[in-house]
């Protein structure tokens, strides 16, 4: 049946059908052709049990707090501490792109959220300096995928949810890998603005000025700080640290910085309820899929494939880079670790692999897809936030992804870049 519903899946997307009807429709007119009734009420009836999870609930007060810290200005201040510490060097907006987004990172977990609150403000601003529409789109979009890397991650809670891994130990595992794909962005911008003569954005800030950046950057960054101390000092839960995160951003949006005002909040709550409940769809839709593949025996079959290319477990990872890379293109990283997660892990592991690390190299190589044509999502969001064509966006960002793929494959071939600060905390052995 998996054979039969991935071909079927991409024609439902190619004629419009929205992902979650398509995730369906596929298994859900096999199953009916097959004569499997029962197996179908089975498919729907898991649409609902796979979203009723406590642990799922940080994702919408996640996304919450995101919409609280944009709403409240924060984004603003992140950019201008970016600015002022990184607006100097040639190509210095794009600098401080990648960087306001890793920043930005810490408080979402959303490469939409990135794409969407940065794009809006940093893409008009960098085309007003002489920077091409595209290419401020482009940078706005590689740099994204490293809000669901840097903790807190949306995609993490999910892989830890339907694995059975530790949240915290995920959460630590992507610090490096993020701040890797971040260093890597600005190192090819550097290179192309030597290549290309990118305008400088602004004169040098003083030190002064930069320490009054980073004060008034100084709440929206303990966030990040918040959430990761409370959960390693097993204070609160990864949820309970989501719902901490949402009345953090609410005291500092409304009370500290009154950036924030009561009027804002239905809007607020409107848009990140709707986030919430598209992720959490897909959820559902993922998990009931993986339910009826299961009856199938698909990944016991998938397994012996896997096996039988292969002994050396480094030359399975890379093939099974390639395979995400290429699933990352059409479908979205959430759904794909439900579908794929349950499948690879236990055969990776089974060779040695350390779960923690596996965790990782799925996450970021699903998450660098979100910006992967044809169909990355954050490619859609950037064309809608710029007004530049999705192919036009494509061809810029090329050089980007290539980075990221460089990036995927150190993070593969080298397990300290992930399991490093877990292990010196704790909780990997």
């Amino acid at each position: 049946m998996l054979a039969w519903f991935l071909p079927l899946f991409l024609l439902f997307l190619m004629i419009g059908l929205p992902v979650f009807f398509g995730m369906l429709a596929a298994p859900g007119i096999l199953l009916w052709l097959n004569g499997q009734e029962r197996d179908l009420s089975l498919l729907y009836r898991n649409v609902y049990n796979g979203m009723d999870s406590f642990p799922l609930m940080a994702i919408p007060f996640f996304m919450l707090a995101g919409e609280l810290m944009n709403r409240g200005g924060i984004t603003l201040r992140l950019v201008e501490f970016s600015q002022a510490m990184m607006g100097h060097f040639r190509g210095g907006l794009a600098h401080v792109n990648v960087l306001s987004s890793m920043l930005f990172a810490g408080l979402s977990g959303s490469a939409v959220a990135d794409t969407s609150a940065l794009g809006s403000m940093l893409i008009p601003a960098m085309e007003k300096q002489g920077y091409s529409r595209k290419f401020s789109a482009a940078i706005t979009a590689a740099s994204s995928v490293i809000g669901p890397i840097i903790p807190p991650s949306g995609i993490m809670i999910i892989y830890a949810y339907v694995m059975g891994e530790s949240v915290a130990a995920l959460f630590l595992a992507g610090i490096i890998p993020g701040i890797l794909v971040g260093l890597g962005l600005m190192l090819m911008v550097k290179l192309m603005a030597d290549k290309y003569d990118f305008p400088v954005a602004t004169r040098k800030y003083t030190w002064p000025e930069r320490g009054q950046a980073s004060l008034k950057a100084f709440f929206p960054l303990m966030t990040p700080v918040i959430i990761l101390v409370g959960i390693l000092g097993g204070v609160f839960t990864p949820t309970e640290a989501a719902a901490v995160a949402v009345a953090y951003a609410i005291v500092i949006g409304l009370f500290v910085l009154r950036t924030l005002k009561l009027r804002d909040l239905p809007d607020v709550l409107t848009r990140a309820a709707t986030t919430s409940a598209v992720v959490l769809l897909l959820v559902g839709a993922a998990m009931a899929f993986k339910t009826v593949v299961s009856l199938s025996h698909t990944p016991e079959i998938l397994a012996e494939f896997i096996l039988s290319l292969s002994n050396n477990p480094l030359i399975l990872l890379f093939l099974i880079n390639l395979l995400l890379f290429v699933v990352g293109m059409f479908l979205d990283a959430g759904p794909a670790i439900i579908i794929l997660g349950p499948i690879l892990g236990p055969i990776f592991v089974s060779l040695g692999v350390d779960p923690v690390h596996f965790a990782i190299i799925m996450s970021v190589n699903l998450t660098v897809g979100l910006a992967t044509p044809p169909m990355g999502l954050v490619l859609f969001v950037a064309s809608s936030v710029s007004g530049e064509k999705v192919q036009s966006i494509s061809k810029a960002i090329l050089p980007f992804l290539a980075v990221e793929v460089i990036v995927i494959f150190l993070i593969t071939f080298i397990p300290a870049i992930s399991l490093t600060i877990p292990r010196l905390t704790g909780f990997v052995n």
